[in-house]
């Protein structure tokens, strides 16, 4: 038996894709699902067993907000979950061993990798486990207290932990997306992660997933050391032969992954005082602006209210202004801004959302896209330039502020005009806010960029541009100021056999998703490399 139509031919057991637009409320509703598919494909909805969403993105382009699905329709056949297991990785207690410096994406994702090609890692890690971070970062918040190897930046889990879990990456050329993100789900992440256009887990999930992660590796013999910072390099000639950390202990390993983050400046140092080739890179600094998230509902999905099947609207705008780019960078729907310095005497802002993404404010950082040139007054420091550019606008921060994790701040508009702010309205940045005129934090070429990219964007955006929304400052760690220069093909350092730069901090990732498959890759070089 098969049913015959213009579009279809269906055999009586048979799995179907489909791709089509429908409306939220349709889209929110596995049974409207199912009529809508039974009515594309000229069939009664009781010969559909089940559909199942594979990819789901909201297309907001037009005045009537739409969902784009691509769906499995299961017509005449049972639908069996796929059961999304943690792999079986054998104990490793006795293999060769891998020294991994950092516990963030990079690192954790490296780590069970080595476990899967029989290597065991050695996870050294600066700061605190995920749950006694969380300490620290009280005290950031509340008391100004800046604990320089565990905050926002350091930490199990790294930058990523308690900024948001975003997911989302363009770097699918580098490696198997999809296979980090059912790694995630197997330690505890929804399975809306492999669904979603833009994945999100959310500051709130990620330490339940982190800590399963952990308790994996130490299961199968792996071993992590935390409140552990290494403080110097051991080599042989162009070998390395393990680490030092700062109880003055030598940890000796003939291969070492260096996954420290981008704010890991000190590592920086270590490895230019050892004459280990690293070199400056281009990265984008610029300010946080918060806004009403009501406001930017109403901007993108060009409605007073927005509906109950649509989730709180994101924004990306990229502009070119004075032959630079300037746009949006980690926006966060219903999120908080946090403060994020990792050491004391500097203020530095992040973004991140709960799961839910339920708080009453959207905030974004938006960058102005540097260049090597713009670092030569410090050119003195050779290729920890851009560090030193870095840490001169979040010292200024720091003071203009009172000398305290209070922001300088300046409402949006006034922000275009070059007016001080006579007041600045609460925001989510808890450690509280101080009125600054912005030119006195940012160089004025970065100055200027923002504030006619800011008039760009609400030429796109109209209402965009409102005293209702708060910029804060510096919004500086976008990237990695330094590279660590390695081999195309083993991965390894140029220079140092055995040494693998990897992730974030090595100039090789933006993003979790991105650190985390370069982790596995460094992990698969040192565990085939010779010794």
């Amino acid at each position: 038996m098969a049913f015959v139509h213009h579009r279809f031919t269906v055999l009586c057991s048979v799995k179907t894709e489909l791709n089509f637009q429908t409306d939220p409320q349709t889209a929110a509703s596995d049974e409207l699902i199912k009529a809508e598919v039974a009515s594309q494909m000229e069939l009664d909805v009781a010969e559909i067993n089940h559909v199942e969403v594979i990819k789901r993105s909201i297309d907001a382009r037009q005045r009537s907000v739409k969902i784009n699905l691509k769906i499995e329709a299961y017509i005449g056949e049972d639908f069996v979950e796929e059961n999304i297991e943690i792999p079986d990785y054998k104990n490793i207690s006795e293999a060769e061993p891998i020294v991994i410096v950092g516990a963030g994406p990079a690192g954790m994702f490296a780590a069970l990798r080595c476990m899967e090609l029989g290597k065991k890692p050695i996870i050294l890690e600066r700061g605190k486990d995920v749950r006694a971070r969380r300490r620290d970062l009280k005290a950031i918040n509340q008391e100004h207290i800046v604990d320089e190897d565990s905050n926002y930046c350091f930490g199990e889990g790294g930058a990523g932990t308690y900024s948001d879990g975003k997911l989302y990456t363009r770097s699918k050329k580098r490696g198997d997306v999809n296979r980090i993100l059912r790694l995630l789900v197997a330690f505890g992440a929804t399975r809306d992660i492999l669904v979603e256009a833009h994945p999100h887990i959310g500051t709130n999930k990620l330490p339940g997933i982190i800590t399963a992660i952990r308790e994996c590796i130490l299961a199968n013999g792996g071993e992590i050391r935390f409140n552990t910072r290494m403080t110097d390099v051991i080599l042989a000639g162009s070998s390395i032969k393990g680490v030092v950390i700062a109880s003055g202990e030598k940890i000796k390993a003939n291969k070492v992954i260096l996954a420290t983050g981008h704010s890991a400046r000190d590592v920086f140092e270590i490895l230019h005082r050892n004459h280990i080739e690293i070199e400056a890179k281009p990265f984008a600094l610029g300010i946080r602006v918060e806004h009403p998230q009501a406001l930017i509902d109403s901007l993108q999905y060009k409605c007073d209210v927005r509906g109950p099947y649509l989730p709180p609207s994101p924004y990306s705008v990229v502009k070119q202004v004075g032959g630079r780019g300037v746009y949006s960078f980690c926006m966060c729907p219903g999120g908080i801004i946090a403060p994020c310095a990792t050491s004391p005497g500097e203020v530095v802002t992040n973004g991140w959302s709960p799961s839910k993404r339920d708080q009453s404010t959207a905030n974004s950082g938006i960058v102005v896209e540097l260049k090597l040139e713009d670092f030569k007054a410090f050119a003195s420091f050779g290729p920890l330039a851009g560090v030193e550019f870095q840490k001169q606008i979040e010292q200024r921060a720091w003071h203009l502020a009172g000398e305290t994790q209070r922001v300088p701040a300046q409402r949006l508009a006034d922000f275009t005009k070059g007016i001080k702010s006579g007041s600045i309205p609460e925001t989510s940045y808890v450690p509280g806010t101080t009125s600054v005129e912005m030119r006195q934090v940012l160089p004025d070429f970065i100055y200027n960029a923002l504030q006619n990219g800011f008039k760009d964007f609400d030429a796109s955006m109209k209402g965009y541009l409102t005293n209702e929304a708060v910029v804060h400052a510096p919004e500086s760690r976008t990237s990695s100021p330094v590279r660590i220069p390695r081999d195309r093909e083993t991965l390894e350092h140029i220079q140092i056999k055995g040494l693998y730069p990897c992730g974030e901090g090595a100039g090789y990732a933006g993003g979790i998703i991105s650190a985390a498959i370069d982790g596995e890759k460094c992990a698969e070089m040192a565990a085939l490399a010779k010794r």
